[in-house]
Parts: structure tokens; C-alpha cells; sequence
């Protein structure tokens, strides 16, 4: 049995702000190692459920934080920017999103966004404001692939509930704003990630890939003006107004390149 851990930081436990999560943060060593123990205590729970690989996906950011010495030797490591999201997603059994956040303008969310903080306002697919929870188990489930396990804080399982029906999740951390956020001990949230890992393979039968209708339109509201192209350079892309945009694609994993 297969299962793939896709990794994101701000949700991560431990972590309760940005100077963990970002390379020139004063606590970013300290997140790194957070993010690599997570992980570990997630394989562990695979394992003892009876997997018989675990790949993670380092996804935060450039996709190098993890600290490949510190990984739970059982564990294949993916890094660094690659030509799709999750390369090697369409040979798993399971997905786990490990370490998510709540999407943009969630209120009282830990360092909340919808993939850039910078840039983007909201994002909507087909119609329905989503937030990285919602695209990635959607990749997931256009491969057949089910969406099992979402930890993060409070507001991050919430949402997982929303998009992906009967979702193990794991509360490592109740968000308490943007910057702040009250913590379980590393004990605890370790443990809990692990007992949750092994609830989730035990239940994946249980838990189907999210239904996502196609065609599928993504749209995109910008937090400034940008320059958008109006010509036919990107196909299927429709202008809103000066910061919003759409793109009409037959799958999530299609429309979304299209994007940036």
C-alpha cells in the first residue's frame, strides 16, 4: 500500500507564525525541524497500518525544508521544484495532506492564505471559494486517489470537512489570528498525528475520491492590478475585471498551470 503525504508548513504543529515558515525568519530552524518531525510521526502511522511506502512531498514553498538526515529512513522524499505538483500521486493508494492551513480572509486562521499571501485574494472553483485543501484533494481525486487524512489547526479541518466527505482530520492547534495560534505539547500532536494517520488507512475504503464536476473553471481575484493578457495566449482564459480572471479546463490539474 502506497500512501502520499503532501507538506505544507503554516499548519504544521508547533509552528504559531510566520517566522517559522519563512527562510529568513528568526525561528525557521526551528520550523524545519517541526515540519520534518511531523512527517515522521505521520510515516509512522502509515507503517504501523500496514503501508508499504510512504513518499512525501515536500510542498511548502520552494519544496526544501525538510531535513532529508532527520527523515524517518523508511520515507522517499520529494523535493525542489518539479514539472507537476505531485509527481508519482497517480501510483497511491492515499492521500494525506499534512501540515495545511485554513484558505484567505478565514477568520481567526493561522497565517490563512490561498497559495500566495502576496498576491492572490480569492480563488473560487466552480463557483465555490476554495482554498489549497479543495484543489489538491480535487488533483487527487481526478487520479482516482483519495483524499484520507487533513491536519492543521482548527479552521484548516473545518474546511477539509467541507470539501472532502468523511475526511479523517487531526487538530494539532487551534488558530487564534493570523500570527498566533495556542499549541498542543510536541508529545501530543505527535501522537495524535500518528493515531490519526493509522484511523485514516484504516477507514480508506470508506473515504472516496471527492466528485469534481468537468469541465471545471478556476477563478482567480488578485489582491492589485495586474497586466492580463486579453489576447489568445492562454486558452480558455476569460477577463473579469482588472484583477480577476478565469480559466474553463477539462480538470483541476489542467486549468491550473494556467493560472500564474
Amino acid at each position: 500500500m502506497n500512501i502520499y503525504l503532501s507538506v505544507d508548513m503554516e499548519g504544521i504543529s508547533g509552528i504559531s507564525g510566520s517566522e517559522f515558515v519563512l527562510p529568513d525568519g528568526r525561528l525557521y530552524p526551528e520550523g524545519r525541524r517541526y515540519y520534518t518531525r511531523d512527517i515522521n510521526a505521520c510515516a509512522a502511522g502509515c507503517f504501523a497500518a500496514g503501508a508499504s511506502e510512504v513518499v512525501a512531498r515536500d510542498g511548502h514553498g520552494g519544496g526544501n525544508h525538510a531535513l532529508w538526515e532527520e527523515l524517518d529512513p523508511r520515507v522517499e522524499l520529494v523535493q525542489g521544484d518539479c514539472p507537476r505538483p505531485f509527481p508519482g500521486l497517480e501510483e497511491a493508494d492515499a492521500f494525506i495532506l499534512l501540515g495545511y492551513h485554513a484558505l484567505a480572509g478565514t477568520a481567526a486562521a493561522l497565517l490563512e492564505h490561498t497559495f500566495s499571501s502576496a498576491t492572490i485574494q480569492n480563488m473560487w472553483l466552480n463557483g465555490q471559494l476554495v482554498g489549497e485543501i479543495g484543489i489538491h484533494s480535487a488533483m487527487a481525486a481526478e487520479l482516482g486517489v483519495p483524499t484520507i487524512m487533513v491536519s492543521g489547526d482548527d479552521k484548516a479541518c473545518a474546511e477539509a470537512t467541507t470539501w472532502i466527505p468523511g475526511v479523517v482530520t487531526c487538530r494539532v492547534k487551534e488558530g487564534l489570528g493570523t500570527q498566533g495560534a495556542r499549541l498542543l505539547s510536541a508529545e501530543t500532536a505527535h501522537r495524535l498525528i500518528e493515531e490519526r494517520a493509522r484511523e485514516a488507512i484504516g477507514k480508506l475504503h470508506d473515504i472516496p475520491p471527492p466528485p469534481v464536476p468537468h469541465p471545471v473553471t478556476l477563478r482567480v481575484e488578485m489582491k492589485e492590478r495586474i497586466p492580463i493578457p486579453r489576447d489568445n495566449t492562454r486558452p480558455n482564459m476569460r477577463v473579469i475585471d482588472a484583477r480577476t480572471f478565469e480559466v474553463t479546463a477539462e480538470t483541476v490539474t489542467e486549468a491550473f498551470p494556467w493560472l500564474w
